[in-house]
């Protein structure tokens, strides 16, 4: 599915493929903590795959933390 490990750092747009949404939507839910950046500068953001899907799995699944 993703065309990087899990341990590697992603970008918005690696993020938005995997998951099939806008790189907006991934920039977007950082900003508000929904998911965890582990990169974060000024001007740049990085994911880390595993902690992105582990942030998201309770409400993809339709389960409430």
């Amino acid at each position: 599915m993703s065309p990087k490990g899990h341990n590697e750092l992603l970008t918005a747009a690696d993020v938005a493929s995997v998951l099939k949404v806008s790189p907006r939507s991934v920039t977007r839910w950082a900003s508000k903590g929904r998911i965890p950046a582990a990169v974060r500068t000024e001007r740049v953001l990085r994911f880390r795959l595993e902690d992105v899907l582990r942030a998201l799995a309770p409400t993809t699944r339709g389960e409430s933390s």
